[in-house]
């Protein structure tokens, strides 16, 4: 006489370390994609700001800079510090890594504006090879003056 028995099924057998692995694994899953998505978000905030804009552009034409860093200036990571918006204002208060072929540098700005108008009381080049500062509001920087 032959007996069926019946097996349980795999999730029947393991269910008592699947479920909390399972879920332990999502949650920290979950978390990652969370902080991934806020350090995305701020970061664009900053790349796509207009004083990050206003310096890049300063910078890409700034004949001192070109000369220390070389050309093409492109961004060299992730821009820090912060930009507020309040009642249609913003103020930014951010640095940004740059490269050129010869050497790198940081950029520091400061200031503040509504839209596409915006007024500066800092905007500087820190070369940190050297230690020298170029300022990017002063229009009678030249290579004369180095």
């Amino acid at each position: 006489m032959e007996e069926n028995i019946q097996r349980k099924s795999w999730f029947n057998r393991n269910w008592k370390w699947v479920v909390p692995t399972g879920g332990c694994l999502a949650l920290i899953i979950f978390a990652i994609v969370f902080v991934g998505s806020i350090f995305f978000g701020v970061t664009s905030l900053l790349s796509d700001s207009q004083a990050n804009i206003d310096a890049m552009e300063r910078v890409r034409s700034n004949e001192l800079v070109i000369n220390r860093i070389g050309e093409p200036i492109e961004s060299n990571g992730s821009n820090g510090g912060s930009i507020n918006y309040e009642n249609g204002y913003s103020s930014a208060n951010i640095t940004i890594p740059i490269k050129g072929p010869k050497g790198e540098a940081v950029i520091r700005v400061e200031g503040g504006g509504i839209e596409k108008t915006w007024t500066y009381e800092k905007m500087e080049v820190f070369l940190s090879e050297t230690n020298e500062v170029i300022d990017l509001l002063n229009p009678n920087n030249t290579l004369d003056d180095f």
